[in-house]
């Protein structure tokens, strides 16, 4: 026996509810050095865009997405086409070629092919089945995933998006941690990457003419910045010095909204969109920030529940891809403001101002949802992971 779940998840609702109010104060707030005539105007666009993702959250809601295994490569192939047409006839913005201009709105390629790469690896696990392989087996799918991962990374890399490109990390890494994949290469795969990464680190310790011909200059100030801000707070360190102590000074309930010094002055750049947190943090203080990320916390906890009850893999690998999507992006973002990792220009997911992002994470959602309203609950039933 079974129950088939008709209502849409209102957790779920109520916390992307949540995010979008917290979003529309912190760009109203973080965005009035940019449109001092207009105060409401970059706070409207995103509430227009939230009104858009919300609509588009619910239609691919009702669309059942075990119809969209068909159409996993021909989205995957998609999404290659028009990160080829950004590289050879994409906009330029401060120094980067990464949006595709189209009449009146610009779209940015990389976020959606994010939604593509989940669907497509997703599709390519479920039919390895849920029990573990040996290692032998597992060198083939294991080479697939790599191989189809590196294609929109190196394409992302060099728009250049460094954060773009992290993410097609993490949501690959995530989708090959939970997948059939054997335990010895999963350690191996991890081994190399921590080899490379300590490869790179003495590299700067001890070969740096070699190291700044891997790096391009702007990631090279980027990890300057990163590593001594207050030695480079007038160049490479300034965002990340002036988001610091905006996020200090707001200290246990913040400033008030519209009160934060270093935001209002200007000093925090881009903080409506990759530095929204810094206005978080400022004007609302500890207390904002934790409810801010327990709500995340809820969210990508309330995903991973939905997972467990997906009738197939194919709907586990889309709830897991969505959040290795949303917490790489938040951790990456949250960490880049507070000095944890190095600045990658990578947006708040639900939060920052912007039209690509917000639409992709509403896709994710959408196809979370619509696992969800096609799971059955039986009485007699054995964990599909």
């Amino acid at each position: 026996m079974h129950k088939k779940e008709h209502q849409v998840d209102h957790l779920l609702l109520l916390l992307v509810f949540s995010l979008c109010i917290f979003s529309l104060f912190a760009v109203y707030s973080g965005s009035g050095q940019y449109a001092q005539d207009q105060p409401f105007y970059f706070a409207i666009r995103q509430f227009i865009w939230y009104f858009i993702g919300f609509i588009i959250m619910i239609v691919i809601a009702t669309f059942d997405y075990e119809l969209l295994k068909k159409w996993a490569f021909p989205f995957y192939i998609a999404g290659i086409f028009a990160l080829l047409t950004v590289h050879f006839f994409g906009t330029i913005k401060n120094g980067s070629q990464r949006w595709i201009h189209l009449g009146i709105i610009e779209i940015q390629p990389s976020e959606f092919m994010k939604i593509f790469l989940i669907l497509y690896l997703s599709y390519l696990l479920s039919k390895e089945g849920n029990t573990k392989l040996s290692f032998k087996k597992s060198i083939p799918i294991t080479l697939k995933v790599i191989g189809f991962s590196l294609i929109p990374f190196l394409f992302i890399l060099v728009q250049p998006d460094l954060g773009s490109a992290l993410v097609i990390v993490g949501v690959a890494a995530s989708l090959m941690i939970v997948s059939s994949i054997s335990t010895k290469m999963m350690a191996i795969f991890a081994t190399g990457i921590t080899g490379l990464i300590g490869f790179l680190i003495y590299l700067f310790q001890y070969q740096h003419d070699l190291f700044t011909k891997i790096l391009q200059p702007h990631q090279l100030s980027r990890i300057y910045g990163w590593l001594n801000p207050s030695q480079y707070s007038s160049d490479y360190g300034y965002q990340l010095q002036q988001a610091k102590m905006g996020i200090g000074s707001g200290q246990l309930t913040g400033n008030g909204l519209g009160q934060g010094v270093q935001v209002q002055s200007g000093k925090v750049p881009e903080a409506h969109t990759d530095f929204i947190f810094a206005v978080i943090g400022e004007e609302f203080g500890f207390i904002g920030t934790s409810l801010l990320i327990f709500i995340y916390f809820l969210l990508i906890y309330r995903i991973i529940q939905i997972s467990f009850q997906a009738n197939d893999l194919f709907g586990v690998y889309i709830c897991i891809g969505t959040v290795g999507l949303i917490g790489i992006q938040v951790f990456q973002n949250i960490g880049m403001t507070i000095g944890l990792t190095p600045i990658t220009g990578l947006a708040l997911p639900f939060i920052s101002y912007g039209g690509s992002a917000l639409l992709t994470n509403f896709i994710a959602l959408g196809l979370v949802l619509s696992v969800q309203l096609r799971s059955k609950k039986y009485i007699f039933s054995e964990n599909i992971i």
